[in-house]
């Protein structure tokens, strides 16, 4: 039965291998489970429900992946477009999160509408490629600030706007919890932020900073409280589309950057050079992302974590399977995930950070007309706290920039549409602060 599903043999692999590869997959993404409610927590959400919707989403969307693409390629709801989904929208543009959560569930229908007629590889290839760098490097950066928020390194002050705050022994324990994964990661230990969190929350109950549970075991917490959520109508008001297609372009990115990466280490790639399976990927992720919203969570998005179980000789959807049902059995532990502490969490945001901030050396500084408008994404993510205006600004200065150069013609037509889409967003956030 599993040979007739995953064709295992076919893929060069073994029952034993994929089992290997699911488990390592979910060791070294498991931090989601904690870090997620953290998050979507500051938006007012009910983070016990939030817990059981970030495992349901989790499991759901590495499943379908696993028996729809039969790739190991597993998902969960997506660093950077849940602090979109939090600080940007809620916080920032004070919605709703019931809207935002009506904002997600558009975003993944048409997504998924995208998907199947085959418009989004022409979005994808009307981005400039040093934009396409840029965004994940400025959400990077985003996530960053966001960690040493939450961890209170960093704290608001009337004369700067933001300061150095006091060594409290909750930001020490952090400080000490980043050094740890830091070093993990270096030396490449599978599941180091998810050992990070985990240490630090037991350095934190050594030291009675943190309480331990009743009990250990328990049924998940109720998901009533974000299940079915969402505010279509809200979010289909004529201010929201353009978060809608933030969230689109930041997803768009993220998942076909991840899985491009991820089919090349699974060897998934053709002599030709197109990819395997690569429009049930990126239909399954959009099926995911309806279905978290639903849930109630921020937009689930393949994760680049899964190129760890790759590495362990996954090539199969049983490798999913296997890390969706290591998600699933999370659930009965959910009041121990529940007594995780903001400064546990806070350094994983800050490595998360470091990660996607990477490939920027990839991007030709030395031209102004690259330089700019890269520069403009990725530092006004954080200073305008809204990865949404770091897009728009970003685009226009890329189209601007270009014609500047004498290079009108390299502009796609497609990114004539995103400029115009960038300045309506601009302009109507403008208007609300305004």
């Amino acid at each position: 039965m599993l040979e007739r599903q995953f064709r295992i043999r076919a893929s060069g692999s073994t029952v034993g291998r994929e089992v290997t590869a699911g488990v390592t997959t979910f060791l070294t993404m498991a931090y989601i489970i904690f870090v997620n409610p953290d998050i979507l927590g500051a938006a007012g959400m009910d983070r016990g429900a939030l817990i059981t919707a970030t495992i349901l989403a989790a499991a759901f969307g590495t499943l379908v992946s696993g028996l729809w693409a039969n790739v190991p390629f597993a998902m969960a709801p997506g660093m950077g477009l849940n602090a979109f989904f939090a600080f940007s929208l809620v916080i920032g543009r004070q919605v709703t999160w019931q809207t935002a959560l009506g904002v997600v569930f558009v975003s993944g229908v048409i997504f998924l509408v995208l998907t199947l007629v085959g418009v989004r590889r022409h979005v994808v290839a009307a981005i400039p490629e040093e934009m396409r760098l840029a965004i994940p490097a400025g959400i990077g950066l985003f996530i960053t600030f966001i960690g040493a928020q939450k961890l209170g390194l960093i704290v608001a002050s009337e004369a700067t706007l933001v300061a150095l705050g006091p060594l409290t022994v909750p930001v020490v324990l952090g400080l000490t919890g980043l050094l740890l994964i830091a070093v993990l990661e270096i030396r490449k230990v599978k599941g180091a932020i998810l050992i990070g969190i985990a240490a630090t929350t037991a350095l934190g109950v050594a030291l009675g900073e943190v309480a331990m549970p009743a009990t250990l075991v328990d049924a998940p917490p109720s998901l009533a409280p974000v299940f079915l959520q969402m505010d279509l109508a809200g979010a289909l008001k004529w201010g929201m589309w353009g978060a809608i297609f933030s969230f689109m372009f930041v997803d768009l990115f993220d998942s076909v950057g991840t899985i491009v990466a991820c089919s090349y280490e699974a060897d998934l790639v053709r002599e030709d050079g197109t990819f395997e399976r690569i429009d049930r990927v990126l239909e399954a992720d959009a099926l995911a992302t309806i279905a978290g919203s639903v849930l109630g969570t921020s937009t689930t998005t393949t994760y680049i974590e899964s190129g760890a179980g790759i590495a362990e000789g996954g090539r199969t959807g049983l490798a999913n399977v296997v890390t969706a049902l290591l998600f699933l059995a999370a659930l009965v532990v959910t009041p121990l995930i529940a007594v995780v502490p903001g400064f546990a969490t806070a350094p994983a945001l800050i490595m998360v950070g470091v990660a996607m901030f990477r490939n920027v050396s990839r991007i030709d500084f030395s031209r102004l007309d690259v330089a700019v408008p890269v520069f403009l994404t990725i530092i006004l993510m954080p200073l305008t706290y809204s990865i949404s205006m770091g897009l728009a600004f970003g685009f226009l200065a890329s189209i601007a920039a270009r014609v500047a150069a004498g290079r009108a013609r390299t502009v796609h037509p497609v990114m004539w549409g995103i400029g115009a889409i960038s300045a309506l967003e601009i302009a109507v956030s403008a208007a609300g602060t305004g």
